[in-house]
């Protein structure tokens, strides 16, 4: 398992948005991508299975499963006292190491990356006809990286100001095994997916449909 997140397989040049935001395209190779993507198959057996979070009465177009912390609107939990009251499993050692080197390769700071110790995830599944609106992660009681790993097909990213969701925005186009970390100034930046491309996942990444992001978050929370 090691040799899969070995550095030889990882882009060096980091490409910086804005301040604070980073996105390293071809992150992830593809035998990486295959086996998160049997990682994933793996979470969606349970204990807590694939929902759509419910936002303001309706549910949301992705599906996620829960690392960690349960994710709903303005909390963090334990347990997913929204689907069936079950404990959450802990992130695992190799995501957290993973979050760590994200950040390490995108700031250029290994301070940052030794004190980054995410501990919730949040694995969301795209549909090709999911998106997500405009939204911040700011649930968390510290301000530090989230980063976001992408699988599948491709898809647009529009990462906006930390001030409401309107322009200035710009859209990414973000694909299999796509990199974006987004820290320091740009931490509450909202952002959103605005679309899916159909029949773009390459193949070798385990997905034949539809788009897995995993966003790894520090919550600050006991």
């Amino acid at each position: 398992m090691d040799a899969l997140f070995d550095d030889s397989v990882m882009s060096r040049t980091p490409a910086k948005l804005r301040p604070g935001a980073y996105h390293l395209p071809g992150w992830l190779s593809l035998e990486t991508q295959h086996w998160i993507t049997e990682r994933f198959r793996e979470w969606g057996r349970g204990p807590v299975p694939p929902h759509s979070t419910m936002v303001a009465g309706h549910p949301m177009r992705v599906k996620t499963v829960c690392l960690g912390w349960h994710w709903s609107p303005n909390r963090y939990s334990r347990t997913a006292d929204d689907v069936n009251g079950a404990v959450v499993p802990r992130v695992p050692s190799w995501l957290v190491d993973l979050g760590k080197r994200a950040v390490r390769e995108t700031t250029g700071d290994p301070d940052k990356a030794a004190a980054y110790l995410p501990d919730a995830a949040l694995v969301n599944y795209y549909d090709i006809h999911a998106s997500m609106g405009m939204h911040q992660d700011r649930e968390e009681a510290i301000n530090a990286p989230v980063v976001s790993l992408s699988i599948g097909d491709g898809a647009t990213f529009r990462l906006g100001n930390s001030e409401n969701r309107n322009k200035p925005y710009q859209d990414v186009y973000l694909a299999s095994g796509d990199l974006i970390v987004f820290e320091g100034p740009a931490r509450f930046a909202y952002h959103g997916v605005t679309r899916i491309h159909p029949h773009s996942a390459p193949p070798g990444c385990g997905l034949g449909s539809g788009r897995i992001n995993i966003t790894l978050r520090q919550t600050g929370l006991r």
